[in-house]
This record gives C-alpha cells, structure tokens and sequence, in this order.
C-alpha cells in the first residue's frame, strides 16, 4: 500500500525562511524541512496500481504557472492547537488547481478526502494539548508574526508523494513524479 498526495513543492530560499521562523517556535513539533510542502490533495493508501492510475490522470491536467504568497500564521484544532500553519493568500488559480487534483483522483476510482480545502503549509504539530503557559506562548508567536508576508514563488509543478510515517518522528515524503504547469507566453 501506498499513501499518497499531491502538493506543490516549495523552493529551497523559502524553506530556509520557514526554518527560521520555526527555530523561534514556541511549543510543537517543528515539521522537518524535507517535509514542508503546500497540499492540493490527500489521496490516501491505495494499492500500488491504483496510485498509478491516479498519475496517469494527473499527468493529463492542464494548468498555468502562476505565484503563490504565504502570509500569516494559523492553527487547525478545535479547542486546542493540532497544529501551526503558514497562511496561504487567497489565490484562485491555486483554488482551481485543487480542484482539477480532486477531480483526478476521482477519475483514478478513489474518494478524495470530504475537507474544505484549506491552502496551507504545515509548520509544526502538538501531539497533545499545550498547557496554558506553553499556548499564551504560541498565541504571542502568532501574533507577533500576524503581518508575516514572504515573498511570493512560482508555482511551475506540482507533484505526486509517498508518505511514509515513521513513529516519534516526522513522516519521510518522497516524490514519485512531477508535473509541469504551463508557462504563460512570452510577451
């Protein structure tokens, strides 16, 4: 079995950014940077023909390059933190793009996860509750960096990944393929 998703890969200058910021990280788990990615999909475990299938149907979208800027700073976790995220601007090119991964999982016989999407990229996890403390902490990290505003990437492919989870570490994603977004014409 394979556990896949799709996401756009991030350049190496902005995951230095990224570490930076998380080595002022107040609680959590900081994700590792081989993991730091922007989803698009979840696909899920599926046999190997299957994930196959799926990238068969993913190489056939057709889709423009377009920029994408992270801004701000998130959780996801009702009650408590699960996790911080980088907030992505809102970007409908990105949007649409999702939208064109799910409808190709769906076309490879599989059933995409039923979550709003959310563009996001993960920063850290909490495997537990933080206490008091350790959340006033995070609510002032967040706050501090709420007018947080990298400068944009090129979106120029996206790509298929194996996740592979690893017990009391981050999971090890690997790419299984790329897929081009089509450049705009040169003026």
């Amino acid at each position: 079995m394979i556990r896949a998703f799709v996401a756009l890969p991030l350049p190496e200058t902005l995951k230095d950014t990224l570490e930076a910021l998380q080595a002022g990280l107040p609680a959590g788990r900081a994700s590792a940077r081989e993991t730091l990615h922007l989803t698009l999909a979840f696909a899920g475990e599926h046999l190997p023909e299957t994930i196959e299938a799926l990238h068969e149907e993913l190489g056939a979208i057709q889709a423009p390059a377009f920029e994408v800027n992270l801004c701000g700073l998130g959780t996801f976790g009702k009650g408590s933190p699960k996790l911080l995220y980088a907030d992505v601007r809102k970007n409908p090119t990105l949007e649409a793009l999702s939208r064109q991964v799910k409808s190709a999982i769906r076309r490879a016989g599989i059933t995409p996860s039923g979550e709003r999407y959310r563009p996001h990229v993960t920063l850290a996890r909490f495997r537990r509750p933080p206490g008091p403390e350790a959340e006033a902490r995070l609510a002032g990290f967040i706050s501090a960096h709420a007018g947080l505003a990298l400068p944009p990437f090129r979106a120029d492919a996206f790509a298929l990944y194996r996740s592979t989870l690893r017990p009391g570490t981050s999971p090890l994603h690997e790419a299984l393929a790329s897929y081009p977004l089509i450049a705009p014409p040169a003026p």
